[in-house]
């Protein structure tokens, strides 16, 4: 079987001259004479001799874009024969047969810009000369117990024949902070892919919502919003999403999907697609019939205006916290005004009485994680927001379904509200603005799918 010319990759929205620039920025963090070693995911295994899809590490792909597993990104600036090396597997066109397209050594050059490139066989024959006569070694110790032994291994190997004249490394450093520093703030070519995403997992959610009627499982909803990801190019979801009517919107990671909804309850959806490695992550919170009632629109309503208020905190200048402090106090205030809390505000507030309804914080960073890397504190003090960083903002209100302290009519509710927003020069941009978020614009396209179904029987 004769293998075929290296396989050129598919276009994607970060070119291959950003995934350069991004490397000399980390090897211009690095210290003068070291060396940096970043290994690829491996597959797992679902069961037996199945695989889960493969899911590329977020370090690894932010600095090369390689997509392939057992593969290991070398980093040596000032190398005479070129600073950015790779080992990763060899062409094989049975194995590609049976499992797929590789790039070998010769796709990584020619594709992905390495320097030199070669099997990952060759792995312990060849780096322990690169890390020989460098001062310090940057690795992310502690992710893969095998590949911690097996980077000792080559330290030792040099420190063993330090006798002869051999220079092992004298310094092993994490080098996750300077590469996570990089990844916090994000490109106009990265701001465009998670839009993108952000329009798709918008226009999922809009499907879900014109589709959901009672009757339905809480998973046929999750299956209209992994359609539309897919249709959309984005084949796999960023996170397992999560539908929860009635009382399962109250758990706040409920993941079975599996009631039967009823007329009444309110569904809440956190879905995101996951597009060339970037992440959206979106809630939104719907009733099952179509009409709020009474108390889910108060509720609903105090957690919206608690998105704006943090929407109109994030700007250049303010700190990471600002926009949770601002939801704590439109939540809590509407609490007393709901009369869900009793009590003075501020009191309230201070000793943490809200949290019987709203106990997480108002968002986290965004972009190849769903969780994604970067401080929130710089020296104790709260990190102050630059242009480029992007978080989720997602207050929420959950009344526990056996609540003793609140009238039964409240009891069970549970609602969350979750955008993507962009810190821009100016201020803010939210990249998920196509999905309904009042009350109103909400009901009216459920309506408008109920007639559609109407229609179509």
């Amino acid at each position: 079987m004769q293998k075929r010319p290296a396989q050129k990759p598919a276009a994607t929205g970060i070119p291959r001259a950003e995934y350069a620039r991004r490397r000399g920025h980390f090897m211009a963090m690095m210290e003068p004479g070291s060396i940096a070693i970043i290994p690829s995911a491996r597959e797992l295994t679902r069961s037996r001799d199945t695989e889960f899809p493969f899911r590329q590490d977020s370090d690894f792909y932010y600095l090369c874009g390689f997509n392939e597993p057992d593969a290991v990104m070398v980093l040596v600036p000032g190398r005479e024969h070129g600073e950015f090396v790779m080992f990763c597997r060899e062409r094989d066109p049975q194995k590609e047969l049976w499992h797929g397209y590789r790039q070998g050594p010769e796709g990584v050059c020619a594709h992905y810009g390495a320097d030199d490139a070669f099997p990952v066989g060759d792995i312990d024959d060849i780096l322990p000369g690169l890390i020989e006569g460098r001062r310090r070694v940057y690795y992310s110790m502690g992710r893969s117990a095998d590949f911690d032994r097996q980077v000792m291994t080559w330290v030792n190997q040099i420190r063993a024949r330090e006798a002869s004249g051999a220079v092992p490394p004298g310094e092993l450093t994490d080098l996750d902070h300077m590469l996570h520093e990089l990844r916090l703030i994000k490109s106009a070519a990265e701001l465009r892919v998670m839009r993108r995403a952000g329009e798709i997992t918008a226009r999922a959610h809009c499907r879900a919502m014109q589709f959901c009627q009672p009757g339905q499982y809480e998973y046929q909803l999750e299956a209209e919003i992994l359609h539309e990801f897919a249709m959309a190019g984005a084949r796999h979801p960023a996170y397992a999403t999560i539908v929860g009517s009635g009382a399962n919107g109250c758990i706040l990671h409920y993941v079975d999907n599996s009631a039967k909804m009823k007329k009444g309850e309110l569904v809440l959806i956190d879905a995101g697609c996951e597009l060339e490695g970037y992440a959206a992550d979106v809630t939104r919170t719907f009733p099952v019939g179509g009409r709020f009632n009474r108390q889910q629109k108060a509720l609903y309503e105090v957690v919206l205006a608690a998105q704006q208020a943090a929407f109109e905190a994030i700007r250049p200048g303010n700190h990471w916290n600002q926009p949770h402090d601002e939801t704590v106090r439109v939540i809590t205030e509407g609490l007393v005004r709901l009369g869900l809390l009793k009590g003075k505000v501020s009191s309230l507030i201070e000793r943490g009485a809200y949290r019987d309804f709203y106990m997480h914080r108002a968002g986290h960073w965004l972009g190849l994680d769903v969780h994604d890397v970067g401080d929130y504190r710089v020296g104790g003090a709260w990190r102050l927001l630059e242009p480029g960083m992007v978080m989720t903002v997602e207050p929420g209100i959950y009344v526990a379904p056996d609540n003793p302290k609140v009238e039964p009519r409240w009891r069970g509710i549970g609602i969350r509200i979750e955008d993507n927003v962009a810190v821009t020069a100016q201020g803010h941009d939210v990249l998920t603005e196509g999905v309904p978020r009042t009350v109103a614009e909400v009901e009216a396209l459920m309506a408008a799918g109920a007639a559609s179904a109407t229609a179509g029987r």
